[in-house]
């Protein structure tokens, strides 16, 4: 089993050493100058690393039904030796009776277009329209869940910063691992899923985002885990934990993502997000955005701080410089869903990972049924209003 574990860790390099946190780049220093830069649609391509990486492009729904949804292509490959593509879906019902929905399903002859904009497999295809405002999602790799979306942005795009990554390396001339999120903070979604007990109708608010993480094969880490995963969860060795917001109300959409690296880069604290309406982008960026939870229970399946209550808030500047803070604070109620990310794995390679690297990431995801309001201060005018917030908290190592 020692033998095993160290040519896992020789392949996978889950064994880092300590860098210290001057061996990542934040997309915070670019953020200084540039905050935010709207996306186009060469913006949109799919990066399809030929090296170590996952990309994912997921759709979050949230119905006016009340049911939330997700569908969500991701892209893997491990070393330059091994590519898998996946499909995946999921609903949460709104009596909180129903079973979650989960569907995950390996694409066959996966293909991407010439501009790599958009991607198709037998059965599945996501596809970017002309003038680059929507997507079309149509799926039947499952037959327990058949899908058929249209999700439109009402807003622009963005990524923080000039070109939205964060670089990982002792030399950041020639960094050694990247991480990028680009979004759609605001979209309109129309369409269905059909499920064996029903037509799901997914009118209503979407939001959506591009993920890249990408590094070369000896840095790796634990993306030894996607090698035999078919989970949703992106496994990074750059993140030992993850926030991620999704707030949608009338008026406003406020997107957040938060991670904080190992050890083996300071425990660097990186968090992306912005808030936009109808129209355009009130602000983006990285500083002046947090994540607090504001009171956690210890799981006992696992001991991780699970988030009871929770507070997020943003800063930034609009583009005509004036100044923009907005909070969203309460209580989480009771959780959608906890995934265990290794239950599909093998126990024998669970064993190993798990072994070499400490490695026990749980998702937490919640919906409040009670729900939360915004208050944006915009150039000292204060506004709040209710909206429905999708949010996960990821433990990982």
């Amino acid at each position: 089993m020692n033998w095993i574990k160290q040519q896992v860790a020789n392949v996978a390099g889950t064994q880092e050493p300590i860098y210290g946190p001057s061996a990542i780049q934040s997309v915070a220093e670019q953020a200084e100058q540039v905050p935010y830069t709207e996306l186009q649609k060469k913006d949109l391509k799919w990066a399809a690393m030929t090296s170590t990486c996952v990309e994912t492009q997921t759709f979050y729904l949230m119905a006016d039904s009340g049911h939330i949804g997700m569908a969500q292509v991701i892209y893997s490959n491990v070393a330059g030796i091994h590519t898998t593509c996946q499909y995946n879906t999921k609903i949460f019902y709104p009596d909180g009776k129903t079973p979650n929905l989960w569907s995950s399903d390996a694409l066959k002859n996966f293909e991407f277009d010439t501009e790599k904009l958009s991607c198709w497999a037998d059965g599945c295809a996501v596809t970017l329209s002309e003038d680059g405002t929507s997507y079309t999602v149509k799926s039947d790799t499952n037959e327990a869940s058949i899908v058929n979306l249209t999700i439109k942005r009402t807003a622009p795009g963005f990524h923080v910063g000039k070109d939205g990554k964060s670089y990982f390396g002792t030399d950041p001339k020639q960094p050694w691992g990247s991480m990028r999120h680009g979004f759609w903070p605001r979209c309109q979604a129309e369409g269905v899923i059909i499920t064996k007990a029903g037509e799901v109708n997914f009118k209503g608010r979407a939001f959506f985002s591009h993920a890249l993480q990408g590094m070369k094969p000896h840095h790796a880490g634990k993306g030894v885990i996607a090698l035999f995963s078919d989970t949703s969860f992106t496994d990074d060795l750059k993140a030992a934990k993850w926030n991620f917001v999704n707030f949608q109300s009338p008026s406003y959409s406020a997107v957040m993502m938060e991670y904080t690296t190992p050890p083996s880069y300071g425990s660097t604290i990186v968090n992306v997000g912005g808030i936009a309406t109808d129209g355009e982008i009130i602000c983006a960026g990285s500083e002046g955005n947090f994540v607090e939870h504001t009171r956690v229970t210890s799981d006992p399946d696992n001991e991780w701080p699970e988030p009871e209550a929770v507070k997020y808030v943003w800063g930034g500047v609009t583009k005509d410089k004036k100044t923009v803070s907005a909070t969203l604070a309460g209580e989480l109620g009771q959780r959608l869903d906890k995934v265990d990310v290794m239950a599909k794995i093998p126990g024998f390679i669970k064993t190993i990972v798990g072994g070499v690297v400490g490695t026990k990431p749980y998702i937490y995801q919640y919906a409040p049924q009670q729900k939360l309001s915004i208050t944006v201060k915009l150039d000292g005018v204060e506004t709040t209003e209710e909206g429905e917030l999708f949010t996960e908290a990821t433990f990982i190592s």
